[in-house]
């Protein structure tokens, strides 16, 4: 699994995160819990979990009995269009220690009431907005892949054997990361020298 040997190899790594391919997999879960990674990983509505009296209870159905006053509007960061405001709220579930904690997170759109689950694990007393920047970061890696299909072609390889492929990926988002260091650059000497320019 390439998540255990970048750990392995000692990559920094606060938080992992993912969708919910990889969020409803028990299997991923416990694995992270034992070797003592904090996650926050989205999952299905369906998904079971465990609440604080031990009954498996589906994720949608925990999010029902969260009374009003417990919705919280936070910020889960920047976007395209500015800030991404939501509701959020987290649920304890179990097991849950004296050093750690298990917690259903749910967030909910604005406009429409949508809702959406992460199954999270993390040291105990984690807060809410940890927990929601946690789960925004994973948009930043989106955006990044989508950039990287429409500017440098990640996604259009005609390989048929792993190691073109694997050589097709690193190329578009080395040339990606070029861009975008190329464009940060060019947008601070820009602020410099119009910094300098009004002095």
């Amino acid at each position: 699994m390439l998540l255990e040997r970048a750990l392995d190899a000692g990559v920094p790594a606060a938080w992992v995160t993912a969708d919910e391919a990889y969020g409803g997999d028990p299997k991923l879960r416990s694995w992270l819990e034992q070797r003592s990674m904090p996650y926050v990983l989205a999952v299905k509505r369906t998904e079971l979990l465990v609440d604080v009296d031990g009954e498996r209870i589906a994720a949608e159905q925990l999010a029902d009995q969260v009374p009003a006053e417990r919705w919280l509007r936070v910020s889960a960061g920047q976007g395209a269009k500015g800030r991404r405001w939501y509701d959020w709220t987290q649920l304890a579930l179990q097991p849950a220690s004296a050093t750690t904690g298990r917690w259903l997170l749910v967030r909910r759109a604005l406009d429409d009431g949508e809702l959406a689950f992460y199954a999270c694990a993390g040291p105990a007393g984690t807060p809410l907005a940890t927990l929601v920047r946690v789960a925004g970061s994973r948009w930043t890696v989106e955006e990044g892949f989508q950039a990287a299909k429409g500017q440098v072609g990640l996604d259009h390889y005609e390989v048929r054997r792993w190691a073109g492929w694997q050589r097709h990926t690193i190329l578009a988002l080395l040339a990606h990361a070029f861009l975008v260091v190329t464009r940060a650059s060019a947008q601070t000497a820009s602020q410099q020298a119009k910094g300098g320019a009004a002095a």
